[in-house]
């Protein structure tokens, strides 16, 4: 066996190993890096160095913006109104309360573009809602974390940033609008999946449909998504860097939340950004750390050897892109989105682009794959979120999450193999 093999599965081999003895992934990622470097006998300040390059860029300064845009936005009475435009929208249909949790999740979702927010944040008016009018416990919670993944494609998605600096040469502006058709999509399949099941269990209609109300919602949630405009159009426009747009954004949902909804006084301010510190620690700990295994990847060859490898396994592209959405279910099984990104991306992006995925196609089979993860036991973070929510046992959520499941792998499937769906918008507005 070779040194760089050596290298190689002391890597891997320790990596896994951690990460099945539930080590925190940033511990897990930092020192089987740690354990490599030692083998190869390069200095250790190689790990110090390679953490700051991980985080010493402009671009990612955008993420730590859109968390904390997401939290004010998150806490300061916008989930009341964007249910009322959503039960406005789709209320009268037979599953009616689903339908708007599935809708609300959208709005919501192109605000806080977090799976976990949008899970505690509508979840908690939700599903006591959706109980109350005779909706299982654990069908309205599945409705609620399935629909939750909405937020991760729908921009501004602090997710869809990191991929892009992971990836290289990935315009912000195109993953922001690739996302809107794919999420659109998987709201629809999942909003079918409901209405089958609501007709089967009898789930009661809401209020007939009226027009001047939806006109009346729609302007009272109008500051709300203006923040998205804001953010997507200004990076789409060229008139700011993603970066400024998520500042901007910031500033604005401040003003939005403390002075024209006033859900948020001062002193909640002041306690939202110390839940964004902490929420942004555990991402910035994870980039840094994820960047050192990255170099030990990249120096040891790995994804040329792992491209070498699944190509060498089959020349067939639809084999090959259903392969490669396997391998990111799969880890999305046993670790979390960000993560994942960091490390698959520079591995699977290289066999996706020559069977034909385009980058920014590719970044949105990633990020859905990856939601479809934190639905997904062992570390399912969303499941564990709805199911501490609705106070339901997590075996029952997993059961009334399975038709979901199929519904987003139908969506997945779509936007893999109909590349339109995720790059039509970008080649409109001419951002690719």
């Amino acid at each position: 066996m070779s040194t760089e093999a050596i290298a190689i599965t002391i890597l891997l081999v320790s990596f896994f190993v951690m990460v099945f003895l539930r080590f925190p992934i940033a511990y897990a990622v930092a020192l089987s890096s740690l354990l490599c470097l030692l083998y190869q006998g390069l200095p250790l300040t190689t790990i110090c160095q390679q953490m700051v390059k991980g985080i010493s860029s402009f671009s990612l300064m955008a993420v730590p913006f859109f968390i904390t845009m997401g939290c004010l936005m998150g806490v300061g009475g916008i989930s009341e109104k964007l249910i009322a435009l959503a039960d406005a929208c789709v209320g009268w249909m037979t599953g009616g309360m689903a339908m708007v949790n599935i809708v609300a999740s959208y709005f919501f979702g192109g605000i806080s573009g977090s799976a976990a927010a949008d899970t505690a944040s509508i979840g908690s008016i939700m599903i006591p809602m959706m109980v109350e009018q005779g909706y299982d416990d654990d069908f309205s919670t599945a409705v609620t974390i399935t629909s939750s993944c909405e937020g991760l494609l729908v921009p501004p998605s602090h997710n869809m940033v990191i991929y892009a600096m992971t990836a290289g040469g990935i315009s912000v502006g195109s993953l922001f609008l690739a996302g809107y058709l794919p999420g659109a999509l998987l709201a629809l399949s999942l909003m079918v999946g409901s209405y089958i099941i609501s007709v089967k269990r009898k789930y009661p209609k809401g209020s007939k449909f009226h027009f001047m109300n939806l006109l009346k919602q729609l302007k009272v949630s109008f500051w709300a998504l203006a923040a998205v405009l804001i953010v997507v159009f200004g990076v789409v426009g060229g008139v700011f860097t993603a970066t400024e747009s998520a500042a901007i954004a910031v500033i604005y949902s401040l003003i939005v939340s403390v002075f024209i909804y006033k859900g948020l006084n001062w002193k909640g301010v002041w306690k939202t950004i110390e839940t964004c510190v902490d929420t942004l620690a555990i991402v910035l700990i994870l980039i840094a750390t994820s960047n050192i295994f990255g170099f030990c990847l990249t120096r040891l060859h790995v994804p040329d050897l792992a491209a070498n490898a699944i190509i060498g396994f089959t020349n067939n592209p639809i084999i090959l892109a259903i392969l490669l959405n396997i391998i990111l279910l799969v880890l999305g099984c046993i670790m979390d989105m960000a993560p994942i990104i960091l490390i698959a991306t520079p591995i699977l992006l290289p066999i996706a682009t020559s069977i034909g995925i385009d980058p920014v196609q590719f970044g949105i089979m990633i990020v859905l794959n990856c939601g479809i993860g934190l639905l997904t036991p062992p570390v399912g973070a969303v499941l564990f979120i709805g199911s501490a929510v609705s106070k339901v046992p997590m075996e029952r959520v997993v059961k009334a999450t399975l038709p979901f499941y199929v519904c987003m792998l139908v969506t997945l499937f779509m936007i893999t193999f109909f590349p339109a769906i995720s790059l039509w918008l970008p080649s409109v507005f001419g951002s690719m």
